[in-house]
């Protein structure tokens, strides 16, 4: 069953495309990820779908409702957690969870099992004004204040960004138990880690959807040689691979570099010896397996070079 139909939408902000035709389908209680850089459109198209602006061309259905002429009806079916903290920062815990509750008129009592597991960790501050709570309590409280009303959708745009690492993994196993309750989970994010926690993902750039496919299936079909490299001149060693004649793509990735080859095979050995001719030192190779990161840079490669 369809929860969100996605068909064809364009934006734009005067001569700047913030989505080009975009289609999509998200499955009925699927945790669905757009995942892409700052600037790729994910947030553009959550306003959409939460009926905070209308498309140039397109639609959009949430729950075989049209996110135009049934925008009321979608914001009583629907949870949306902001990019930024946009909670009342002047209120306690408590009072925001309590006022949006009233909005939507229910009781933080009738639909507790929803966020128990979530609020159980900032409950013990629910006096505290929300503009004094930490980045990872903002978050659980945001995350609370959107469930409270139990959507049938529930919409996170880059919810973990500037969050510390503990908060994510927390964040994440929270979704997971999330679904059981047959919530539609449809997340946006920069961190390619994350994709792989979706059940399945769009993979966005500059507004137009490069691949839609379960983060397993997009890495089963990366068949690109890959290897990683590194010197004691990482900057250096970009620049100089990418004047090797066998070189298809040369990416940093923290203290590697990922190298991919036009050829069947890498040779290691040419390698070596040409980097060894430019000067660079203490070159170490090791073999990697492709992750959702580097799948995604093969696919921005692939639509520019189709340009």
């Amino acid at each position: 069953m369809i929860s969100v139909q996605i068909s064809e939408i364009i934006k734009s902000y005067g001569k700047k495309i913030a989505l080009d035709n975009i289609s999509v389908s998200i499955n009925k209680g699927e945790l669905f990820g757009f995942i892409g850089p700052d600037g790729a459109g994910k947030t553009t198209l959550f306003r959409i779908l939460t009926s905070l602006l209308i498309p140039n061309h397109g639609f959009a259905k949430v729950e075989n409702l049209d996110v135009v002429k049934d925008y009321k009806n979608i914001r009583k079916i629907v949870g949306y957690m902001p990019g930024r903290f946009s909670l009342y920062q002047d209120l306690s815990v408590e009072e925001n969870l309590q006022f949006f509750a009233s909005v939507f008129g229910t009781t933080i009592e009738e639909n507790y099992h929803l966020i128990e597991d979530i609020y159980v960790q900032i409950e013990p501050f629910k006096k505290r004004l929300a503009g004094n709570l930490s980045g990872g309590m903002k978050q659980k409280l945001a995350l609370s204040c959107a469930l409270i009303h139990k959507p049938e959708v529930l919409f996170l745009d880059e919810p973990t960004t500037g969050v510390d690492a503990v908060s994510r993994k927390e964040f994440w196993e929270m979704l997971k138990k999330l679904k059981n309750f047959g919530i539609t989970i449809i997340v946006s994010t920069p961190y390619m880690d994350e994709a792989e926690l979706c059940d399945r993902i769009a993979l966005i750039q500059n507004g137009k959807i490069l691949s839609i496919q379960s983060p397993q299936k997009i890495i089963s079909e990366y068949k690109l040689p890959l290897i990683a490299i590194r010197s004691d001149d990482m900057y250096l060693l970009v620049k100089d691979l990418k004047n090797l004649d066998q070189t298809n793509s040369v990416f940093l990735f923290g203290e590697y570099v990922h190298f991919t080859s036009k050829l069947s095979k890498i040779n290691i050995e040419t390698i070596e010896a040409f980097l060894s001719l430019k000067g660079h030192t203490n070159i170490k190779f090791k073999n990697i397996k492709p992750d959702i990161e580097d799948c995604f840079m093969a696919l921005i490669e692939n639509d520019r070079m189709s340009k």
